[in-house]
């Protein structure tokens, strides 16, 4: 489907396998390269919401004694599905989330990638025997099902994130609800149609669309047993407080401040690079993106010569146009906010060598690249997660330094290391208190088979998303002890 096209799409509910499309309480979904409205989205009752949970708990009765081996089956089927309608997935994605059709299609991928992972449960929820744990004893663990499961997700990843739930739920033996982003709701319904193609039994995998009030309804319904979000620090410290309130299995992720420190031994093209693709992919609506450059030394004049070589060349335009390097972000609001940001930066004495605001133009929600410079740690953009193309730069003078800022931020997604030097490289990985480092890497997202380890405020609940920890996450542990007379 064309950007300027002005057809109007609708995303429904599926509850209890079936799909519904109430032409009720409707809310616009605009492209953000146009302006244009593309869809409407339904939002749900608290009628829906309950009579969903319902459904999915009855589903989980009998979706729970299906053995492991055949619960993954619709999975396979839906893998292949994905693999065949990635191109028209990635376009849709485009269409409503603003970022470029090969981030889109990176996107798709790694979605894929879970799945492939996921299919692999009955190995991953095996669990453990030893016999004479005493005299005629024997001893053994499994691991079951919890029930019906909630995933909220938001606008920036609208096929990945879900992804980094659903399958392993319901390959676990879960019934599975999710309520994606309200900006976002075709990528995600267009994934659900293609899961329901691929034989999953009705109502083990539900969809809802809705604000606040839906969230809450399924945080607190009692037949809800564990609750998965991606989103804001605010929002993530909310989703966990009142689910765990609620005595449900909770993890919530939340937002960034991730740091790039550049050592002077660096590959300085090569770090230039991995830099412009952290700061400025998708536009910066990355929970994983580089927001804050950190040169150590001699390193601060090459490395920015570099970037702002770079920015020069960057084509800010219509995500669909392979020559676009970046896209619009996600909504006019969203836009206003990010500059807001820049402003403040200017204010309070950063100094912008690029101004992303000279890309404003048209009816999309375009903004260009932005770098600070002689930006101070107690400066609003050096300590708030801005989520959009603005980079800032904090030169400091040692390896120390350094890794005395990265630890003194609240927040511990991630954070990447530029150097040649391998006595660096593992000193910095070994000291500094964030969930996810790399080494002379873009984006240092682990793959699925790994768990996506945010630490401080980025992440609030013991086991994260994705590898071992999902199947810790989806799953309860039972120890059996047993003696034959």
């Amino acid at each position: 489907m064309a950007l300027t096209e002005t057809t109007i799409a609708s995303a429904g509910f599926l509850i209890d396998g079936k799909w519904e499309s109430p032409n009720r309480d409707l809310h616009n979904v605009v492209n953000p390269a146009s302006g244009e409205v593309i869809a409407q989205v339904p939002y749900a009752t608290l009628q829906d919401v309950d009579r969903a949970v319902k459904a999915a708990h009855n589903a989980f009765l009998e979706w729970r004694d299906v053995p492991v081996v055949d619960r993954v089956q619709p999975l396979y089927k839906f893998k292949d599905l994905l693999e065949k309608h990635s191109a028209e997935l990635a376009t849709t994605l485009s269409r409503e989330n603003g970022k470029t059709i090969d981030d889109a299609k990176a996107e798709v991928r790694r979605a894929i990638q879970m799945v492939e992972v996921a299919v692999g449960m009955p190995s991953l929820m095996m669990g453990e025997s030893l016999e004479n744990v005493a005299k005629g004893i024997d001893s053994h663990s499994i691991r079951q099902p919890l029930g019906v499961c909630v995933g909220i997700t938001p606008f920036n990843f609208p096929c990945m994130v879900p992804m980094w739930m659903y399958p392993f739920a319901i390959a676990a033996g879960n019934a599975f609800i999710l309520k994606p982003s309200e900006k976002v709701p075709l990528t995600p319904t267009r994934a659900c149609e293609l899961l329901s193609d691929a034989g999953l039994e009705p109502g083990i995998i539900t969809l809802l669309h809705g604000g606040r009030e839906v969230v809450d309804a399924l945080l607190k319904h009692p037949l809800v047993r564990a609750v998965s979000f991606v989103g804001s620090t605010p929002i993530a410290k909310y989703i966990y407080a009142t689910s765990a309130a609620e005595g449900k299995r909770v993890q919530a992720l939340g937002g960034a401040k991730n740091h790039m420190v550049v050592m002077p031994d660096a590959n300085i093209e090569k770090s230039a690079e991995a830099i412009m693709s952290s700061a400025f992919g998708a536009a910066g609506e990355r929970c994983l993106a580089g927001s804050v450059l950190v040169p150590v030394g001699k390193a601060a004049e090459p490395i920015l010569a570099a970037l702002l070589e770079r920015c020069k060349k960057l084509k800010v335009g219509d995500p669909v146009d392979a020559s676009s390097g970046m896209g619009p972000v996600v909504t006019k609001e969203h836009r206003e906010k990010i500059v807001g940001y820049i402003e403040k930066g200017v204010a309070e004495g950063a100094k912008p060598l690029c101004d992303g605001r000279d890309k404003m133009k048209g009816d999309g929600f375009f903004l260009g690249p932005t770098i600070f410079d002689n930006v101070k740690p107690n400066m609003t953009i050096a300590k708030e997660e801005i989520f959009g193309p603005v980079l800032s730069c904090i030169r400091v003078d040692t390896l120390d330094e350094a890794i005395n800022l990265v630890n003194n931020c609240p927040f511990g997604n991630t954070t990447t290391i530029y150097t040649s030097d391998g006595r660096s490289a593992r000193e910095y990985a070994t000291r500094i208190e964030v969930g996810m480092v790399g080494v002379n890497m873009a984006v240092a997202a682990p793959m699925a088979f790994f768990p996506f380890t945010g630490w401080k405020q980025s992440f609030f609940g013991d086991l994260h998303a994705h590898g071992k920890d999902a199947v810790h996450f989806y799953t309860e542990q039972k120890v059996i002890m047993s003696r034959w007379f």
